[in-house]
């Protein structure tokens, strides 16, 4: 018997220090659409994030690096292919956006490319995936 798909999305929610700062960062810098709900590009299934106020700015807590890493990082995004990775990198470079990490290849994994930004808030967003394997 065929399992019925009941989970189309997820979002991740961010509490912020300043919605309306986050609000355009969001808008201009990720080239998101954002409503007083919602901060999304390509859709739910795409990058999909509710940002919400935080009451007290010690609230507002991006993920400490891992063990062995040197940045934490709070959404990972998967691109299909490295034409639209680079792409994107570029368009948020020259939007100003934070890189966090600058684009690499881990070759034994994949081979896997990968960069992210920071927002604001200091939240790490990473961009990954292979070369449309």
């Amino acid at each position: 018997m065929e399992t019925k798909r009941q989970i189309h999305s997820s979002l991740k929610v961010l509490l912020v220090s300043d919605i309306e700062k986050a609000k355009k960062f969001y808008a201009d810098i990720l080239g998101c659409e954002v409503t007083d709900w919602w901060a999304i590009r390509d859709g739910f299934s795409g990058l999909a994030i509710k940002l919400l106020q935080a009451s007290d700015p010690k609230e507002v807590r991006p993920n400490p690096p891992a063990a062995g890493e040197k940045q934490g990082v709070d959404l990972y995004c998967y691109i299909e292919d490295w034409n639209s990775l680079d792409e994107l990198y570029h368009e948020f470079k020259e939007k100003g956006a934070q890189i966090a990490i600058k684009p690499w290849v881990d070759e034994n994994n994949g081979p896997w490319k990968e960069f992210a930004v920071k927002d604001l808030d200091g939240y790490c967003i990473a961009f990954g995936g292979t070369d449309g394997f």
